[in-house]
């Protein structure tokens, strides 16, 4: 983890996860807190060795790798939190990721792992889109749904804090098929991101780029892959086929080996969006065969 500073003010905690921080008038800001202790541990060690302040913490989304770490901030350095509504309300009832990836029933043992259900923590303030202050910082808070329902992005002295709304360019060779939710809303929010106007983007995974159009653009064309190539598997087959073969075809396609149950739920998630989003443009349909969730071609 290496501390990188963007302007006077603006700064982040560079690694497997971007952990944004701003420092004004004497006061810290930090957005996000990485997967666990661990990792609040490493951000304090260096904050201090920096003799560099922190008083408040904004979280930009409920993903475990971004709010892991909060509990303890709170706990051992009573930092205040601040969240978007649907996002705080996750984030103070962790169990909630795993109920949604297991078709909101209770979850298997193997899903209450960190990765998957950051330690549940209170959040002290809401944030809104649009302008809020946080003691002396100012910044705009930009709605960037689609690989959460209600990510955030902060743009603050001229830096966008871009969550996961898009990918840096390694992270999206690594992941193959990245996890979203709905596949409109984060084609939206990406296109979105070609009109912010700022010094430079850090996204949650990747590095920071003063002109960032070329990463943002290579996440539309790889998501539009995406979908046109899960079209194509569910055309092979006109009478239909189920959700199963279909997540089997399309991972052997994009030669992915699952390694556990969780990865397949996370996968299945973002196969289920770009579905979603084919549905609604009239491509495929779904019904019930057989007592079996069929996927038919238009």
């Amino acid at each position: 983890m290496k501390l990188q500073k963007f302007t006077e003010q603006c700064f982040a905690f560079t690694g497997a996860v971007t952990i944004g921080y701003c420092v004004k008038e004497g006061k810290g800001l930090l957005i996000d807190t990485g997967l666990d202790d661990s990792a609040m541990k490493k951000v304090k060690r260096i904050l201090v060795e920096e003799g560099l302040p922190l008083d408040y913490c904004v979280i930009t989304h409920a993903h475990a790798d971004h709010f892991g770490g909060a509990h303890y901030l709170k706990s051992k350095h009573d930092i205040p939190l601040f969240a978007l509504k649907l996002e705080k309300a996750i984030i103070e009832n962790s169990v909630l990721e795993p109920i949604y990836l297991f078709n909101g029933a209770v979850p298997i043992n193997e899903l209450r792992n960190k990765f998957l259900e950051g330690q549940a923590v209170e959040v002290d303030g809401e944030l809104f889109t649009g302008v809020n202050i946080i003691g002396p910082f100012t910044f705009d808070v930009i709605d960037l749904p689609g690989h959460s329902h209600s990510q955030a992005g902060l743009l603050i002295d001229d830096i966008l804090y871009a969550a996961d709304s898009y990918f840096g360019s390694e992270t999206l060779k690594k992941h193959v098929i990245p996890f979203i939710v709905d596949a409109d809303q984060t084609l939206e929010s990406l296109e979105k991101l070609l009109h912010i106007s700022c010094k430079g983007a850090i996204p949650g995974h990747g590095r920071f780029e003063e002109n960032f159009t070329g990463t943002v653009k290579e996440n539309i064309e790889l998501h539009e892959e995406r979908m046109k190539s899960l079209l194509a598997v569910v055309n092979t087959s006109p009478n239909g086929k189920t959700i199963d073969h279909i997540m089997k075809e399309y991972l052997e396609l994009h030669t992915i080996t699952v390694s556990n149950v969780g990865q397949w739920l996370l996968f299945r998630t973002s196969v289920t969006a770009y579905l979603t989003s084919l549905e609604r443009k009239k491509l495929l349909s779904f019904f019930i065969q057989n007592n079996e969730l069929i996927i038919k071609p238009c």
